[in-house]
């Protein structure tokens, strides 16, 4: 086949949202590659099988291993039949010549080639997928590690909660990255090899052997028994990848948010990165939006192959061609994404600073509830809200800070001193079990490193 690479799908859109050098593994010549692979260990498999002559075998896939072929020309021809397949069969066919050409995908059908190939494109384009995202996961260790004591704001709801740190921020994401690798690494990959109807009955006895080498020439798995219409790997592969993007749809928000003007407690910092077309003090963390513009991307194409599981009979019509190209962009947009969260945590910038001077713009009221629960043996519960409430306005209005309020008080300041309530408002006294959270991050990490 030809060793040029087409030309990007979009060469306006796909530099940014189909980035990554997962891309390159799902292109048009690789899944040409990917059909002839499947071609050529068909082959193979039979004669190691004793189907057919090794001399013919060998041919066959020399044709495919060295053979020039076009990705446009063989999708032209497609509409005839329905599928890539049955023209690329037909070139190899008349390229191989000879005796030989008799055995060109003797025994298969379309589907099983197809089937093979997409299988045999997702293991490959896996690897750089999870390279990426091994490197994201380690990015990840390392700001939780970093900044393990770094004070910070925790938020729900988009207000600020109780304290955190920024390294059990971090961690939680090095969690789910890590998930979605165990996910990913958890996948099954088998070969595909039923004939017509999924008996492979043009090969006789010899069906069962000539599967199991044919899996094996791919180094993928052997299914129990072909699955034309049991579509669960297609699902489960989606779905990983899905999960996958999910993930960096979470992360890259939270960086998103953060890194907004008001927050500001992370940027990216990168030369010639982050600018406005109009607004020259803008710094846009455009790398975190990349990725979450891509990983959107993801549910929209997993509806599309979950909905394609409804497949009739022993062959489908229609619900196994409209996998091809979802299949495909969910790869595209799940490597984009991985990659320009990789980017993204490459350029980040924490202020650890910014971080505690937000902790401060409650003026304490962040753990107002802490006064109300070392007051309430003394003095009741109602009361004691009562008046932590009503000093706690007051610091919101910027009467004061809130720990002079509180110790002015009559029915606080006389069960609680300055200094015990300056204790109590300090977000770095109470923090949990947060060090103790990112430690077993680390320690899952680690574990989690051992079996790349």
């Amino acid at each position: 086949m030809s060793s040029e690479r087409p030309r990007l799908a979009s060469e306006l859109f796909d530099p940014l949202l189909a980035a990554g050098s997962v891309r390159d593994e799902v292109d048009d010549a690789a899944w040409l590659r990917a059909l002839l692979d499947v071609e050529a260990a068909l082959a193979e498999a039979e004669a190691d099988a004793g189907v057919i002559l090794r001399e013919h075998a060998e041919r066959i896939a020399e044709v495919c291993r060295e053979g020039d072929f076009a990705a446009a020309e063989i999708g032209a021809r497609s509409v005839g039949v329905g599928n890539p397949a049955a023209p690329l069969v037909r070139e190899i066919t008349a390229k191989t010549g000879g005796e030989s050409a008799r055995f060109v995908h003797f025994g298969a059908t379309s589907q099983d080639v197809v089937d093979s190939a997409a299988m045999l494109l997702a293991r490959r384009a896996l690897e750089p997928l999870r390279a990426d995202l091994l490197a994201c996961a380690d990015h990840a260790g390392e700001l939780a590690r970093e900044h393990a004591s770094t004070v910070q704001a925790g938020r729900t709801l988009l207000q600020q909660a109780l304290p955190v740190t920024f390294g059990l921020t971090a961690a939680g994401w090095l969690s789910g990255l890590d998930a979605a690798l165990a996910r990913l690494r958890s996948v099954r990959l088998a070969a595909q090899l039923g004939g017509a109807t999924g008996t492979l009955a043009s090969l006789g006895e010899r069906g069962p052997a000539v599967l199991t080498a044919f899996s094996a020439r791919l180094g993928l798995a052997e299914p129990v028994l072909p699955w034309h219409t049991e579509r669960s790997r297609i699902a489960e592969l989606a779905a990983a990848l899905g999960e996958t993007s999910g993930i960096v749809a979470g992360i890259t928000r939270t960086i998103v948010l953060l890194a907004q003007t008001e927050v500001a407690e992370v940027y990216e910092e990168a030369d010639g990165a982050g600018g406005s077309s109009t607004m020259p003090h803008k710094r846009n963390p455009v790398a975190a939006i990349a990725a979450l513009a891509a990983a959107q991307q993801a549910p929209g194409l997993m509806s599309t192959l979950f909905g394609a599981m409804a497949q009739e009979h022993q062959r489908a019509a229609g619900a196994w061609h409209a996998e091809w190209r979802p299949l495909t962009e969910l790869f595209r947009s799940t490597g984009s994404a991985v990659h320009w969260l990789r980017t993204s945590l490459d350029r980040l910038v924490v202020d650890p600073e910014r971080m505690r001077a937000n902790l401060d713009v409650t003026r304490g009221a962040l753990l107002s509830e802490r006064i109300t629960t070392e007051l309430a043996p003394q003095i009741g519960r109602l009361a004691a809200h009562d008046a932590v409430s009503a000093c706690t306005r007051r610091a919101l209005a910027g009467e004061a800070d809130l720990a002079e309020l509180l110790a002015a008080d009559e029915a606080v300041g006389k069960h609680l001193p300055l200094e015990r309530i300056r204790d109590l408002l300090d977000p770095a006294r109470y923090l949990g079990s947060a060090p103790v959270f990112v430690e077993r991050a680390l320690d899952a990490h680690a574990e989690e490193n051992k079996k790349k």
